[in-house]
Formats: structure tokens, C-alpha cells, sequence
């Protein structure tokens, strides 16, 4: 009565590890030790039910020393035992195979005079290694909807006075069973967990692709930046002095970061692609500048027609031509260098000076003559507005409309009931836009408000923009120049000064640079 109560002691005990285990390999180990100890049993294989054949997925026998599967880092290599025949029959040959078919318990006192099932493969396996395999205990894991998920097989049951093999008993089987439906019950938890989990990591990427795809010019971006943001928390992660060497994470806090990384764009989604997609000054849904060059030509036109009607008025009355050419040819020129100082504006990539937004504005206000005879200008008010932007391609309607996306990825993550492990993901990845002094958006949030992850991705949010060779307004920096840049940000106290050394002692850029970056940008830095 003792051992019984300490038998059942121990099932229950066994019962919370597995409630607790998270980690599938330790699970199954958890499994199979427990039901040894519990029938007192040598050896035993835990099988998995999978496309109408059984897979091995842990082997333990403590006479061999042998233990595969699990956590043990030794690969099953056998094949799966099919559940059916060729001819599409139920298979009934084998123990386990009839136990799944059939979901009941077999109890075998001895294999070898049992005449029932196929036990060729078990005396295969004792004639290899001289063991012996007697009694067999074989029952059903069933999961919380009565399906079979899995076999478990005892084999060996031995007396724990004289180590002699004896048969399982009625008191064995019941408690093995008790304990194939906690471990059927804490395999589909944890299988259900996993799938979860599976299809919230599919989501949270297929949200990234597709913010990516929605873009040709940032495709990549969402997919680069949870690279960058990692390999920069693991190189903080390992420094043991300075300022930042009381930062740590761990496995959890690496998930959740990550996952912050794949979704710090997610409020793309609602900004229009004539925003994102803008590459020149004057692009909606077509780059306007061919209109421009459009309305110089039918100025140069009408121009070439009135010299005509001049020079033939004028040799009527027998006078010269040459000063009505002269004037003529440098309206022409004076046209077409308008033309060309516009169009050399019309990039994003330069710098708009007070003195050549002044001209932009004198060139708008040349004349010409319309389809329906109505003078025009060259240039009309929206025209102006976007040819005028001093850096980029964004005016600053359309900047607050792309600034617009992290306030829209906020509200679309808190909105979202992440669990306990996940909760800082919004504003881990709300704040990647926000700066050291608070001049940043959206909450203008200063150093000292911001965790150590949220300036991570900070710092590999705009090192990635500087580096990427897909965006529309311009090409991939050297590395030499983004990290002059970021340089100047440092000093302005625009990213965080700690975070950026470590970003710089130990080369992460480099790392990062030599997987992603085009072999001309990387060059020499000092």
C-alpha cells in the first residue's frame, strides 16, 4: 500500500511537469522517464501518429544505455511504421499499429510466445544487441478530443528488489494509463501552443511582405530590420562595461523584440502608395515634369511660328532680320535652360537654396497659350509647391501623411490583446521615429523615456534607410557617409551616444553590411 501510494505520488507529480514543461523534447523525455519509473519499466518508445503511419519520436532503454529522441541530440533514424497495408488494409500485424487502429491497451507477458502480432523487428533489435525483450506494455495517447495522437510502448517491466523482468501488472497498466492521458492532454497543449504560435509569427511576416511588396521601392525594409535590431541587442547583450553593461535579455526578450522589429511598419498599410512611391518632386500617379516639358515645347512652337510671321513681315517691307533672329534665339535658350534647372530640381536628392526657389518662382510665371487659347503659366500652384521642396521628394502635406504611419502602427498594436510576454511590443515599436532631445514624433519622447530596445531600433531604422539602395529618391550610401551622417545624429543628440558606439566598436555595421549591402557601398571607414 506504501509503494502504491507513493506510485500515485509520483503521478501526480509528474502530472504538474508536464502541465508546466514548455519545451517539446523535454516534454516527451518527461513522458517516457515518468511512465518507466511509474511500471518500473527497462525501455520504451513514444510514437506519434502522422499521415496514416507511426514516426519514433523518443527510444529509451536503460540496459543498453540508449536514449534517442528528446533532447539527447541522437537522431531516430528509423523508418515510420505504416498504419496500412499495401492494399489499403488496417495493418494489424504490429502491437503498436493495432493498439492506434483499435485504442485499447495490450498487455504482453511474453513476446516470444506470443503468437498474435509480428514481433520480427523486436528480435531483429534483440539478436543485434543481445538483449532480450519480454513483456510489453502498449496504450493509446489519446488528446482532449478522445483522437489517438500517439503510442506509448513499456517494455521490461522489472521487480525493484531483484531487477529480475516480470510482466506489468493490472496496478502498472492503470497508472500508465492514468498517465497517457495527462501526457496526450499536455502534448496537444503544447502542440496547440506551438501552432499558435506558428501562425502568429506567419502573420506578423506576411504583414511585413506585404507592407513590403505594397512598395517596389521599400521592399526588403521590414524584412531587413528585425536583422539589424538583433544583431545590435546581442552585441549590447555582451558588453561587460560602460554604460549600457547592465542590459541583458533574455530568449523571451529576444522574442519580443523581434517581433517589434516585424512589426514597426505594420501602419503603412493605410499610407496611399502615391506617397510612398514618390521618387521625384513632381510625381502623383505620373511624374508631371513631362507636362512641364510638354508646355516648353509648345512655347518653343509658338515661338518658331511668331519668328516666322516676323521675318516674313519683315522682308516685305525690305528690311534686315538678323536683330528679330537674335532675340528670337535667346528666348529659345533662355526656355530651355528653364527647363533643365527645373528638371534638375525635380529629383529629391538635392539641396533647394533661397536663391534657386526664387527663380523656380519667376520661371512659373511664364506664359502660354493653352488648347482652348487661354493663357497659362508654366508652372501652376501645385506645380510650384512640390518643385520647391528643398530636400526629398515629400512636401509637407505628404510628410505628415508618411509621419501618419507610426501614430497609425500604434493604434493598431494596442489594440492588440498581446499576452504577457509580448506586451512591450507596441511601444517597442512605436518609438523608433522619436529622438534623444524629444524632437522626434509621435510623442516627442526624450532619452530618459524611451527603454533601451525602442533606441535599438532607432539607431537600425534610420542606418538601414541610409544604406538601402531601393528607395525612390535616391541611391544606397557608402558606408563611409552613413556612419558620417550618423556621426552628426550622435552629436545632436538625435540617437542614443552609448548604443551607437557599441553600434561602431564592434562593427556591427560591418556585419550587417557585408550580408546586405551592394560590394561598391562598403569602403573604408576610419
Amino acid at each position: 500500500m506504501n509503494e502504491l501510494l507513493e506510485r500515485i505520488d509520483r503521478l501526480t507529480e509528474i502530472g504538474i511537469a508536464l502541465s508546466a514543461e514548455k519545451d517539446t523534447g523535454k516534454l516527451l523525455e518527461l513522458i517516457m522517464m515518468g511512465a518507466k519509473a511509474l511500471t518500473h519499466a527497462d525501455g520504451g518508445t513514444l510514437y506519434f501518429v502522422n499521415d496514416g503511419a507511426l514516426t519514433f519520436e523518443i527510444i529509451s532503454n536503460d540496459s543498453l544505455a540508449i536514449q534517442m529522441g528528446g533532447t539527447s541530440g541522437n537522431e531516430i533514424e528509423f523508418d515510420p511504421l505504416s498504419l496500412y497495408l499495401p492494399d489499403g488494409s488496417e495493418n494489424h500485424n504490429m502491437v503498436v499499429s493495432h493498439c492506434v487502429l483499435t485504442g485499447k491497451t495490450i498487455n504482453i507477458e511474453d513476446a516470444y510466445h506470443e503468437g498474435d502480432y509480428d514481433f520480427t523487428g523486436a528480435r531483429r533489435f534483440d539478436n543485434s544487441t543481445g538483449y532480450k525483450t519480454q513483456s510489453i506494455l502498449t496504450f493509446p495517447l489519446r488528446d482532449h478530443e478522445r483522437e489517438i495522437i500517439g503510442v506509448l510502448q513499456l517494455i521490461n517491466a522489472k521487480n525493484p528488489e531483484t531487477e529480475e523482468v516480470r510482466s506489468f501488472n493490472a496496478v502498472d497498466q492503470q497508472l500508465a494509463e492514468s498517465l497517457a492521458s495527462q501526457a496526450a492532454v499536455a502534448l496537444t497543449q503544447r502542440r496547440l501552443l506551438n501552432e499558435l504560435q506558428e501562425l502568429f509569427e506567419a502573420f506578423i511576416k506576411m504583414m511585413a511582405n506585404a507592407i513590403d511588396d505594397k512598395s517596389p521601392y521599400t521592399g526588403g525594409h521590414c524584412r531587413r530590420i528585425p536583422v539589424l535590431t538583433m544583431m545590435l541587442a546581442e552585441a549590447v547583450n555582451k558588453v561587460d562595461d560602460g554604460p549600457m553593461k547592465n542590459f541583458t535579455i533574455d530568449d523571451d526578450d529576444r522574442y519580443e523584440l523581434e517581433t517589434a522589429a516585424w512589426l514597426h511598419d505594420c501602419g503603412k498599410v493605410v499610407t496611399p502608395e502615391y506617397v510612398m512611391d514618390k521618387s521625384t518632386k513632381l510625381e502623383t500617379i505620373y511624374d508631371r515634369i513631362h507636362l512641364i516639358e510638354h508646355r516648353v515645347e509648345i512655347l518653343l512652337r509658338d515661338m518658331e511660328i511668331d519668328y516666322l510671321k516676323n521675318c516674313q513681315k519683315q522682308e516685305k517691307q525690305g528690311l534686315t532680320i538678323e536683330e528679330i533672329t537674335s532675340a528670337y534665339e535667346e528666348k529659345c535658350d533662355q526656355l530651355k535652360n528653364d527647363l533643365i534647372f527645373i528638371q534638375s530640381f525635380n529629383e529629391g536628392s538635392e539641396y533647394l537654396s533661397d536663391e534657386n526657389i526664387a527663380r523656380l518662382h519667376t520661371i512659373a510665371k511664364t506664359q502660354w497659350t493653352d488648347m482652348q487659347g487661354r493663357l497659362a503659366y508654366l508652372l501652376n500652384e501645385d506645380e510650384l509647391l512640390n518643385i520647391s521642396i528643398r530636400k526629398g521628394t515629400l512636401n509637407d502635406r505628404e510628410r505628415e501623411i508618411i509621419n501618419h504611419h507610426i501614430v497609425a502602427t500604434i493604434n493598431m498594436l494596442e489594440s492588440l490583446p498581446f499576452p504577457k510576454h509580448l506586451k512591450k511590443v507596441p511601444e517597442f515599436a512605436g518609438g523608433h521615429h522619436e529622438r534623444m532631445d524629444g524632437t522626434g514624433y509621435p510623442k516627442g519622447l526624450k532619452k530618459n523615456e524611451m527603454s533601451v530596445q525602442t533606441r535599438i531600433m532607432a539607431i537600425a531604422d534610420i542606418f538601414e534607410a541610409l544604406t538601402a539602395s531601393d528607395r525612390p529618391y535616391k541611391k544606397g550610401k557608402k558606408l563611409s557617409e552613413c556612419l558620417n551622417i550618423m556621426g552628426f545624429m550622435k552629436e545632436d543628440n538625435h540617437i542614443d551616444a552609448d548604443l551607437y558606439d557599441i553600434f561602431i566598436n564592434e562593427k556591427v555595421y560591418l556585419r550587417y553590411a557585408e550580408e546586405f549591402l551592394d560590394p561598391e557601398q562598403i569602403d573604408t571607414v576610419s
